[in-house]
């Protein structure tokens, strides 16, 4: 038991003293996480403001300083609590040998470091969209995505604006996506956070791109935001599930782009029931008569 106390302990001391040394610049710079999404954020904001895509909305649109706090929340906050939890569980497993290594299926020690960070974010990427996928599917975990759905006016900051129960449930399923991997995460695997964290911003931002033909590949803002409609097309519990890629919504038929013009309403049936405020929102998803059908 004492193991398992002090492997909590110092899993949240480790997070705390790097997140405070990449606060102080005390990082290197490619794996500054929190000053690196302070320069993307900012930057993708810039490209709003001089490149509105939808011109009657606001710099600081509805929520906009909601959905910044998220993006640190998330990102940094809630990753410092949740450490602890995870390094308890994999000293757990490893008290049956279960490790990194025993899921692998894949061996990419013969690949160049270009081909290993593709494979790795292919992987990582096809987990996220499957993951996006049971969160509209499965009602229990509808219920607190719809902390992200209840963005009315999209912005780069709603990126991030998503209920920590959705971390409880993201990063163990990248984490076997690792493991599939042989527990490998190629040294420069921030090239691959990073883009993730551009690709998304900018997905979420007030600023029209469509990657012309590479919008088969990539995806867009525009493909996003009906990800985002109120009205989805009948029968179905959403569209353009993708996260960096959207290969996967049109190999699997789940993409649904009818215009490009971006003057539809967002949100869900139900959404005006979705508090407000930041800390009435953490609750939210676990009284099934509170939720909003």
């Amino acid at each position: 038991m004492n193991k398992y106390i002090l492997g909590f302990g110092n899993a949240i001391e480790g997070s705390i003293n790097w997140t405070w040394k990449s606060i102080c610049l005390d990082v290197p710079w490619y794996t500054n996480y929190f000053w690196g999404l302070f320069v993307i954020s900012l930057l993708v904001w810039l490209l709003e403001i001089v490149f509105p895509w939808r011109k009657n909305q606001s710099i600081f649109r509805k929520d906009f300083w909601l959905d910044a706090f998220y993006m640190y929340f998330n990102f940094f906050i809630f990753s410092i609590i949740i450490s602890g939890f995870y390094k308890v569980i994999e000293l757990f497993f490893l008290e049956f040998n279960i490790t990194v290594t025993s899921l692998a299926i894949f061996n990419l020690d013969a690949f160049p470091v270009l081909g290993k960070l593709l494979v790795f974010f292919i992987i990582l990427d096809f987990v996220q969209w499957f993951t996006h996928i049971l969160l509209h599917k499965l009602p229990l975990l509808w219920r607190f995505h719809k902390i992200h759905h209840s963005v009315k006016e999209m912005g780069f900051a709603a990126h991030l604006r998503y209920h920590w129960m959705e971390n409880i449930l993201y990063k163990p399923l990248k984490t076997i996506g690792v493991m599939l991997l042989g527990g490998f995460e190629p040294e420069q695997a921030y090239i691959v956070h990073f883009f993730a964290i551009i690709i998304g911003h900018l997905n979420h931002s007030n600023v029209k791109i469509t990657w012309g033909p590479l919008k088969y590949i990539f995806n867009n803002p525009v493909m996003h935001l009906y990800h985002h409609a109120y009205t989805l097309p009948e029968g179905k519990y959403g569209v353009n599930f993708g996260i960096s890629l959207s290969i996967w919504d049109y190999i699997f038929k789940t993409h649904y782009i009818p215009e490009s013009e971006g003057k539809i309403s967002l949100g869900f049936k139900g959404d005006e029931k979705v508090p407000s405020s930041f800390f009435s929102q953490l609750t939210f998803g676990f009284s099934k008569e509170k939720q909003a059908k």
